[in-house]
């Protein structure tokens, strides 16, 4: 499922006239993901991390390590898994600014994030592992013109909301 959905966001995100930031490449492919990552590098940043990464997450880096940006960059660029990190790490400076009295728990989860997508953009995309065994993976779009996060369940979640938000503005 997930497959058919990167698909359909590619060939809507190219076909649009509101993106011209593809590649050649990627316009004959109809394709904005990548190459699907190696099993054997997955398994390395997890050792670099210790951690092991959530299954859907995988299930995406199988498909694609990596896919562009969509709706005019207001949605991040999925990086490959080989530039994933915790948040701490990249962009320190965010976790302190939300690391302030009232906002503590949003600054203890960022502090705790990987960010797997929006190096170097005004948006992030984080995973926040579980706390314990019964906790589940937390999935949030992190940027500063939104009021704090915005959680989406999974991974599916948040490419079926992308979907959806680029056949509502017409892309299709």
């Amino acid at each position: 499922m997930l497959n058919n959905i990167l698909k359909k966001i590619s060939e809507l995100s190219i076909k649009s006239e509101h993106f011209n930031s593809y590649s050649n490449e990627q316009i004959k492919a109809n394709w904005i993901g990548n190459n699907p990552s190696k099993i054997v590098d997955i398994e390395s940043v997890e050792k670099n991390l210790g951690i092991k990464l959530p299954q859907d997450y995988k299930d995406f880096l199988l498909i694609t390590n990596g896919f562009a940006a969509t709706r005019n960059h207001t949605k991040p660029r999925f990086e490959a898994v080989e530039n994933i990190d915790y948040l701490v790490n990249i962009d320190n400076f965010i976790v302190e600014i939300w690391n302030q009295e009232g906002l503590e728990d949003i600054g203890r989860e960022l502090a705790r994030s990987i960010l797997i997508a929006g190096i170097e953009e005004e948006q992030y995309f984080l995973i926040i592992p579980p706390k314990s065994a019964e906790d589940s993976w937390k999935y949030w779009m992190f940027a500063s013109w939104l009021p704090g996060e915005l959680p989406y369940k999974n991974l599916l979640d948040y490419f079926k909301s992308t979907l959806e938000s680029i056949e509502k503005e017409g892309y299709s």
